[in-house]
C-alpha cells in the first residue's frame, strides 16, 4: 500500500508562487494558442520560395555527446541569461497587428523533401523574454536556422518596411499526419521556458510537461530553467518518430536532454537527460507535468459558471512500487495545497482527464473532453524519493494550477551529474489492469441537516455485482458514517456512498477502495477535504 504523506506550504508565500509561474508561463502556455509560427529560411536554401545563398551554409559537427560536454562546461561559469526586445519598426505594432502576421504553410522545414515530419518556428509574443536558437541535424551536421521576412505572409494594413525585418524565436512546433493522410496537423511544441506538450489522435492540446522544476512551491520562489538551444534530427522518408535535442540552463543548473517522439493513436516521448548542478537543487522536479483545474461536481458551488465542469485534467494517477493504484481527485483549494506520495520511484504516474463526455462540460468551444492525459513510466533508476502535487488557488480558467513531479529524496549537487530518463505517453486515459475498477465519477454535497458531507462515487470495470464486496474506507480525521456499495445498472458498475462528520478538523485525508476479502477490487480513491 503507498504511503501518502502532507507537507503544508506557507500561505504567505502564495502571491509570490502565483506572480512566478504566471511570469513564465505567459509565454509558454497562456499566449501559445495566440503566437503563429514564423516560416524560416535555411541557409542551404532547401525551400522552394529561398533565393539561392551567396556563400555555402555554415555547419558543425553535432552528437549528443558533444551536447553533453557543452553542459558540463557551462556549468562551471554563472548563468547569463539572454534578454530580448522586438526589432525596430514590430514593438510599434497593436497585439491585434502583430497576431496578424501569419506563417506561410509551404515554407515549412522538410517540406519540399516530403519527409513525414515538417517543422515550424515560432514568433515571440509582443513581449519577448528570452530567444532560443533552432538547428537542424543531418548526418552528424548542424546548422542553425535563420529567420526571415520572405517567409511571412503580413496583413497589407502593416508598413511596408516591415517586410524587411526578422524576428527573434521563441520555439518550434512538429507537424505530421497524425489524423490524416491529407493534412498535417500539429501533434508537438516547444515554448516558453522548458514547457512543452504533445497530442495523441483525435484529441486537443490540454497540460504541458516540463524540461525541470526547480523549487515549486517553496517560500524561496520557483526558478524556471529555460531550454535556449535545439537540435532536431532531419527524419528518415520513412521514420515514424522525431529526434530532439536541447540544452537547459538556469541559475542552478545546466542539462542536456534528448526527445524521441512518436506520434499517433498514443503519442510517445522518451526523454533522456543529464544534469549538471551549478549550485545545490534541494527541490528538484522531474518529468513535471503542468495542468488546470478550475472546478467539478465536488466544488462548483464556488463559482458562478453555467457549465458542469472546468478542467484540463481531473486527477492525479499513480502505480505505487508495490503495484496499488491510486486515483487522487484534484481540487482548487483556497490556499496552496503540497500533498506527497509514496517513498519510492512509482512504476508510473500521470495527470489524467476522466471526463470523457461533451455532457460532463458543456463547452462547444474549449472540448476539454478532448484535453489529453500524461502518464510518466521511469525508465532508469529512479531511487528514493516522492511524488509531489501541487494545488495552487485559482479563479480562471486561464491559469494552469496544478503541477505533478517526481521529487528525489536527495539534493542535486555540483560535480555530481544527475541522470535521469522516462517515457510520457500522451493518450486519452492511461491503462489499468482490466480487472481492476476505476473511478469515473466523484460527487459531494452537504446533508439534509447541512452538518455532514455526502460523497457519491462511481467505479466502472469491477462489474456490478455488489456480493462478496466491502468498502475499505478510512479518514485522517472526523468520523464517517452509513458506508454504502450498490449497484449501478445505468454504467454497469458500482456506487460507493458515505457521510462524513469534519467536527473540528480543518484538513481531512479520505481514503477508499472497493475489496472481495483481502484482494482490491477497484482503484484506491483519495480526497482531500478542507474545512476553507
Amino acid at each position: 500500500m503507498a504511503t501518502h504523506y502532507i507537507r503544508k506550504a506557507d500561505p504567505a508565500n502564495l502571491s509570490g508562487l502565483r506572480a512566478n509561474f504566471g511570469e513564465a508561463l505567459s509565454v509558454s502556455i497562456a499566449n501559445s494558442l495566440l503566437l503563429v509560427a514564423l516560416a524560416l529560411v535555411v541557409v542551404d536554401a532547401r525551400g522552394a520560395n529561398t533565393p539561392a545563398p551567396d556563400k555555402p551554409p555554415v555547419t558543425y559537427p553535432f552528437t549528443f555527446d558533444t551536447l553533453l560536454a557543452d553542459a558540463k562546461r557551462r556549468a562551471a561559469t554563472p548563468y547569463s541569461p539572454q534578454h530580448n526586445r522586438l526589432p525596430a519598426g514590430l514593438d510599434k505594432l497593436s497585439p491585434e497587428q502583430y497576431r496578424s502576421i501569419r506563417f506561410n504553410p509551404d515554407a515549412g522545414i522538410w517540406r519540399a523533401e516530403q519527409l513525414p515530419f515538417r517543422l515550424e518556428l515560432l514568433r515571440p509574443g509582443n513581449n519577448p523574454q528570452t530567444s532560443v536558437t533552432v538547428s537542424t541535424v543531418e548526418n552528424g551536421l548542424a546548422q542553425d536556422l535563420v529567420a526571415t521576412p520572405a517567409m511571412f505572409e503580413m496583413a497589407s494594413a502593416l508598413p511596408a518596411q516591415l517586410g524587411k525585418v526578422s524576428l527573434p524565436v521563441s520555439g518550434f512546433r512538429v507537424r505530421s499526419r497524425i489524423n490524416s493522410s491529407k493534412i498535417w496537423d500539429e501533434f508537438l511544441v516547444f515554448q516558453g521556458a522548458s514547457y512543452f506538450r504533445a497530442v495523441a489522435k483525435n484529441l486537443l492540446y490540454g497540460l504541458s510537461a516540463r524540461g525541470l522544476a526547480i523549487n515549486t512551491a517553496e517560500p524561496s520562489g520557483e526558478e524556471f530553467p529555460v531550454f535556449t538551444h535545439f537540435w532536431i534530427e532531419q527524419p528518415g522518408a520513412h521514420s515514424s518518430a522525431i529526434v530532439i535535442y536541447a540544452l537547459l540552463e538556469s541559475e542552478s543548473t545546466t542539462g542536456a536532454y534528448r526527445f524521441t517522439a512518436q506520434p499517433g493513436v498514443e503519442t510517445l516521448t522518451d526523454v533522456d537527460l543529464t544534469l549538471f548542478p551549478r549550485a545545490e537543487v534541494r527541490v528538484a522536479g522531474i518529468a513535471p507535468l503542468t495542468s488546470m483545474f478550475l472546478f467539478d461536481e465536488t466544488n462548483r458551488g464556488r463559482l458562478d459558471d453555467y457549465r458542469p465542469e472546468v478542467h484540463d485534467s481531473d486527477g492525479l494517477q499513480i502505480e505505487s512500487p508495490s503495484g496499488e493504484h491510486i486515483f487522487r481527485q484534484l481540487a482548487n483549494p483556497t490556499k496552496l495545497q503540497v500533498s506527497t506520495f509514496t517513498t519510492q520511484a512509482p512504476r508510473g504516474f500521470g495527470l489524467v482527464q476522466r471526463s470523457r463526455q461533451q455532457s460532463d462540460f458543456q463547452d462547444f468551444d474549449a472540448q476539454y473532453e478532448r484535453r489529453p492525459s500524461a502518464w510518466v513510466e521511469p525508465r532508469s533508476e529512479w531511487g528514493a524519493g516522492s511524488v509531489e502535487l501541487v494545488e495552487i488557488p485559482s479563479g480562471r480558467e486561464s491559469n494552469d494550477n496544478i503541477v505533478a513531479f517526481w521529487r528525489p529524496a536527495q539534493s542535486l549537487t555540483p560535480g555530481h551529474p544527475a541522470h535521469f530518463a522516462y517515457r510520457i505517453t500522451w493518450n486519452a486515459e492511461p491503462a489499468q489492469p482490466k480487472s481492476l475498477g476505476k473511478t469515473v465519477a466523484t460527487r459531494s454535497g452537504a446533508s439534509i441537516d447541512g452538518k455532514r458531507r455526502v460523497f457519491l462515487l462511481d467505479f466502472v470495470g469491477a462489474g456490478e455485482k455488489v456480493d462478496g464486496l466491502r468498502l475499505d474506507l478510512t479518514s485522517s480525521a472526523g468520523r464517517v458514517s452509513n458506508a454504502t456499495l450498490m449497484s449501478n445498472s445505468a454504467l454497469h458498475g458500482l456506487r460507493a456512498s458515505f457521510e462524513m462528520d469534519p467536527r473540528d478538523a480543518e484538513l481531512i485525508e479520505l481514503r477508499l477502495r472497493v475489496m472481495r476479502g483481502d484482494r482490491p477490487v477497484t482503484e484506491t480513491w483519495l480526497y482531500r477535504w478542507t474545512s476553507i
